[in-house]
């Protein structure tokens, strides 16, 4: 059988249409139109028809109106209650160190010993210069009275003469001798109350002398103040040292309890002065373990206001038993100043930066979602109070809101789910 011939020799388009010869077959011809139409069909663009659009899966949280606690946060460094910079006040060689370098001490521990022995020297010859001027007192005192016997007699005698003179019997010298000898045991007398003064005297300088020798004997025993936490040996065994030197042999810091200054805006200072210190809440945390906090009191409330920062300082006591904070640590402080009624809060991952501020994507009735520019306050916890453009009872959008514009579905899942999705 012989194929259908076409006379046009350009291609076949879309208007042109082939020429039958006479005499040709319809049916291949009818295929060919057929097999066109199908080429034709799938190169041609059809008519757009409206797609569904796909929800985007979310998490969601209902705002809430809450009794928040108004509070100010700073970060402030804790501080010793004590330093103690352990100085000797003796000189003389370190014979021996007690404590452990670095190590806990309790108030009254044995720190460090001065070679003793010159300050013993000390005390024994102020103890037998003692025993030998209190001799010379009772030997002045026997002198005392002694003289006051003798006294007795001569003045008697020289009574006696004075009536044997008048009477003409005794002579006028041997009255005068007897009142001699009268006149000087008396003189007698004030040498020996002179002496037994003087020994006194010197009985408390000895006594003195003493004291001060066994004040000495027991400054060589250095003995800690408080209790606390040494720091590192700066005078070692066998070294000598000087008193009062400048170079202490350690420093104890008194961490039980411990203070913790920091500042905070001096627009806050009328309400802190007028609030009883047990009424003020304050907490503090390490900053490299936040979920230990202590409870402190406010202790001291600087007297002037910095003018370069705007800030007031302020420092707080708290017990620290259990050595939660460390001298020099830097500290986050939680100062509470009341209570604020029927805030509105939701979580603070919902609030997000937007072109005008912050925002946060509102989920409407119909299940799409809005943006909404908010006044956000302070933290609270892993709260956010909003102060302005939500009200309690308005759902917002926690997680997921990289893929959201305005007016896009949305379907509220649980967080695991948000995350297994890919951008």
């Amino acid at each position: 059988m012989s194929q259908p011939q076409f006379q046009s020799a350009t291609p076949l388009g879309i208007d042109q249409k082939p020429v039958r010869k006479p005499g040709t077959p319809w049916l291949p011809l009818v295929a060919g139109i057929a097999a066109l139409g199908f080429l034709s069909g799938c190169t041609s663009p059809k008519a757009d028809s409206p797609v569904a659009a796909v929800p985007t899966p979310v998490t969601v949280a209902v705002a809430k109106q809450e009794t928040v606690a108004t509070e100010v946060t700073a970060v402030g460094t804790a501080e010793p209650s004590a330093v103690i910079q352990v100085r000797s006040r003796v000189p003389g060689e370190v014979t021996k160190v007690a404590l452990v370098e670095g190590g806990e001490v309790r108030q009254g521990d044995l720190l460090f010993e001065i070679d003793p022995r010159p300050y013993r020297n000390a005390v024994r010859q102020a103890e037998a210069a003692i025993t030998r001027d209190t001799a010379l007192l009772k030997q002045a005192e026997a002198n005392l009275a002694r003289d006051q016997a003798q006294l007795k007699s001569v003045q008697a005698d020289a009574e006696r003469f004075d009536e044997l003179t008048k009477q003409g019997v005794a002579s006028k010298s041997q009255r005068d001798q007897a009142r001699s000898a009268s006149d000087a045991l008396l003189a007698s007398l004030e040498a020996d109350r002179a002496a037994i003064e003087s020994a006194r005297a010197s009985i408390e300088t000895d006594r003195s002398v003493a004291d001060r020798a066994s004040l000495e004997l027991s400054y060589c025993e250095l003995r800690s103040p408080v209790t606390g936490r040494a720091g590192n040996l700066l005078v070692h065994l066998g070294n000598l040292v000087s008193a009062n030197s400048q170079t202490p042999l350690v420093i104890i810091h008194q961490v039980q309890p411990i203070w913790v200054s920091f500042g905070i805006p001096e627009e806050h200072l009328s309400v802190i002065r007028k609030t009883a210190p047990k009424d003020l809440l304050i907490r503090a945390g390490a900053q490299d373990n936040p979920t230990q906090t202590l409870n402190g009191t406010l202790s001291v409330i600087d007297n002037t206001v910095d003018a370069s920062t705007g800030t007031i300082r302020l420092k707080a006591t708290f017990a620290n038993e259990a050595r939660i904070l460390w001298p020099g640590q830097f500290v986050n402080v939680t100062l509470t100043l009341g209570k604020l009624t029927n805030a509105v809060v939701v979580p603070a991952e919902a609030v997000q930066p937007g072109q005008h501020g912050p925002m946060v994507y509102v989920v409407k009735a119909d299940q799409t979602v809005e943006p909404r520019t908010v006044t956000v306050g302070r933290d609270h916890g892993k709260k956010v109070i909003i102060e302005k453009g939500l009200a309690a009872g308005e759902t917002v959008v926690t997680d997921g809101q990289l893929r959201l514009f305005p007016g896009a579905p949305i379907r509220a899942v649980s967080a695991d789910q948000v995350e297994s999705q890919k951008l």
